[in-house]
């Protein structure tokens, strides 16, 4: 146990848990709900396919960018310090967006939302690893990723209600709500949490890091034109410059010994930048289905897109507390068996598919990401010392992020190269279907590949 655990009442840390978990349920929260609006989004400002994916992708991008060095300057300012001013940003900008009168203006302050959401993420779970023992770790984990999957699941159907009788904006109302009621709560965090350590901060890492993520996003967006290629070779020429750099850098941002030194943390970070990457795009892809192919209205394409998440909310508190007597790898590896199922089914959806297929789909998807986010977690927190906890959840963070992002970038170049400039409408249905089955094709192969990378991390640790 650690000395911070020991410290810690457990009525405090059931306290802390809670404060924790709602603030990060708002990410989801809002980024499920936004997805039910984007057509509504596309026809209020006339925008393309390729545009309206930027509005979850620019959050996303951001996200990336800033979770490593978020999560260092948890470590260096105090973890509870930096996650309650994440709180603060994510509610701002969620409050600017509400006046939105522009697309650049929306895209910008989803880019804000992704900076507040990247001090949030890269230490919430570092502080609930830093106060609950081993023992329980997988128990707490597994509410915390529930509260994930219940932002997701409440998301859907409350973004589509919202959207469909009183506009868009006033989903961020529900946000601002929410993030409110974190900070007021913030002063029960205990000083503990707040505490430093004096040590540089890598900002030539930090530069470095951003200039890779933009690079390599904008790369695999504009696939397979010269300059996309051009840039994501140039992003991958910058990450051997930055390994190298960040192995000679006494406080490195990004822990390459780490990777190099822990198997069972390397694989298991690849694990969940696979899964994330097969897996994030699914909602967008069926919001836009059950609309734009199916005719089906925001409110009702909401209440269908809630089983998925609804799945996963009410099975990963199990999970993860089978995680802690259970190895945690073998239970990840079946989820990615379970939603590479599931991705397959969904490649052969049709416009006169019936409804119930649907919601087969997404409850077996459910079930496989349930079984695999919070064993993962607790497998990645467990591989390391209480001194790599901060790191440990930003490198997980940002495996989420980035695995979310190159699911969207895919998303990106299946519409570039399929639709073009097509605005999203009901006259589009045909062509948006052969491009949805074309994209969940390759995030079937990739879960498939997620799992054998899963399995081998269990044949690495034994």
């Amino acid at each position: 146990m650690s000395d911070q655990a020991q410290r810690v009442d457990p009525r405090t840390r059931t306290i802390i848990l809670v404060v924790v978990t709602i603030a990060t349920f708002l990410n989801p929260f809002t980024g499920s709900s936004i997805n039910l609006a984007l057509p509504v989004i596309g026809e209020e400002f006339g925008i393309d396919a390729v545009i309206l994916s930027w509005i979850p992708t620019s959050y996303l991008l951001s996200t990336a960018i800033f979770l490593l060095p978020a999560g260092r300057f948890g470590d260096l300012m105090g973890r509870g310090r930096v996650f309650v001013w994440g709180t603060l940003i994510y509610t701002f900008a969620s409050f600017l967006t509400i006046f939105t009168p522009s697309v650049p203006f929306l895209l910008g302050c989803r880019f804000l939302q992704g900076f507040g959401s990247a001090m949030v993420f890269s230490n919430a779970v570092a502080i609930i690893a830093e106060i609950y023992p081993p023992g329980e770790r997988g128990r707490a984990l597994g509410l915390n990723v529930m509260a994930v999957y219940g932002g997701l699941t409440l998301g859907p159907f409350l973004g589509g209600l919202l959207t469909q009788y009183l506009g868009w904006r006033s989903i961020f109302g529900i946000t601002i709500l929410l993030g409110a009621g974190v900070l007021a709560s913030a002063h029960l965090l205990p000083p503990s949490l707040s505490e430093g350590r004096k040590e540089p901060f890598d900002i030539r890492g930090a530069a470095f890091s951003a200039m890779i993520m933009v690079l390599f996003f904008l790369g695999i967006s504009t696939l397979p034109e010269i300059a996309g290629v051009v840039a994501v070779i140039s992003s991958l020429g910058l990450l051997f410059v930055f390994i190298r750099m960040e192995e000679a850098t006494a406080s490195p941002l990004f822990p390459v010994r780490l990777f190099r030194e822990n198997r069972s943390f390397t694989y298991s970070n690849a694990s969940a930048l696979i899964n994330y990457s097969a897996t994030f795009a699914v909602t967008f892809l069926m919001s836009l289905y059950l609309q734009v192919v199916q005719g089906f209205s925001p409110a009702f394409a909401g209440l269908v897109l809630l089983v998925q998440p609804m799945v996963q909310m009410i099975f990963s508190p199990f999970t993860g507390k089978l995680s802690d007597r259970v190895p945690p790898e073998n239970l990840a590896s079946l989820g990615l068996i379970v939603s590479a199922a599931s991705l397959f089914g969904f490649s052969f959806l049709q416009e006169d598919s019936s409804l119930s297929l649907v919601i087969l789909l997404l409850v077996l998807l459910g079930i496989g990401l349930a079984l695999f986010s919070a064993p993962n977690t607790n497998a990645i927190m467990s591989a390391v010392s209480r001194h790599h906890y901060g790191v440990a959840s930003a490198m997980l963070a940002t495996m989420r992020s980035l695995g979310m992002m190159m699911s969207m970038g895919m998303v990106m170049i299946a519409f570039a190269l399929l639709l073009g400039n097509i605005p999203v409408s009901p006259a589009m249905a045909g062509p948006f279907l052969k491009s949805m089955q074309a994209v969940f094709l390759v995030l079937f192969s990739l879960s498939i590949c997620g799992a054998v990378v899963s399995w081998r991390r269990g044949v690495h640790s034994h």
